[in-house]
């Protein structure tokens, strides 16, 4: 097992049970990745970073024309998705594996491509999260799309929300990306996508879209 797998079911061993109802309130913006999906029929979705597959259910739900695959660096929270996937009901639907964002192959589940792509609240979690990102939109195929939701800047947030909210993630090995409007903009050009940008909550938090023209 990787170090970063490690430090990550270390972390996250007592959690499980607790983990989505604890996040719920300030994980903003992660349903409206998911209804803004909209995957092609029998098209396929990658989530990078699936943890508890909460995120997967929710939108294999939404969205069931399509098929889900997740992967996480965390042994411990895959074994909480599998157990979840199993309750929901959504075996055929849903695949989860173990797997580094920064490493993944992109035939991980199969030769064909994912027609979506995304991150909900990850890459503030990822050290090498620059990496992870340019290694998923070197992946998009024509027509498809890489989205991210995640923590923003908050510049436009009180200074006393600011320290507060860094020092309770600080906790959790989580860093919001100041820099990462710039870095997407950089990963589009680079790539050859368009870059669509939305400021959540006062700059809480964000989603992003990196689109192929198809």
């Amino acid at each position: 097992m990787s170090d970063a797998a490690l430090r990550m079911d270390r972390m996250y061993a007592w959690q499980t049970g607790v983990y989505d109802a604890t996040r719920r309130p300030y994980l903003l913006g992660r349903d409206r990745l998911i209804e803004s999906l909209a995957p092609p029929k029998d098209g396929r979705v990658l989530e990078i970073g699936c943890g508890t597959a909460r995120n997967l259910i929710h939108a294999a739900r939404r969205w069931p024309h399509a098929t889900f695959y997740g992967f996480d660096i965390s042994p411990v929270m895959l074994e909480k998705a599998r157990q979840e996937i199993k309750r929901a009901d959504l075996e055929d639907s849903i695949r989860v594996t173990l797997a580094d964002a920064v490493t993944f192959p992109s035939r991980i589940f199969g030769e064909a491509p994912f027609q979506r792509i995304y991150f909900s609240y990850t890459l503030s979690m990822i050290p090498e999260w620059e990496e992870a990102l340019d290694h998923a939109a070197a992946m998009i195929p024509k027509g498809g799309c890489l989205m991210i939701a995640d923590f923003g800047d908050q510049r436009d947030l009180p200074l006393f929300f600011r320290k507060a909210l860094g020092a309770w993630l600080g906790l959790f090995a989580v860093t919001p990306r100041v820099e990462l409007e710039a870095v997407l903009r950089a990963t589009a050009i680079r790539h050859g996508l368009q870059c669509d940008f939305v400021s959540l909550y006062r700059g809480y938090a964000f989603l992003a879209a990196l689109r192929r023209c198809a």
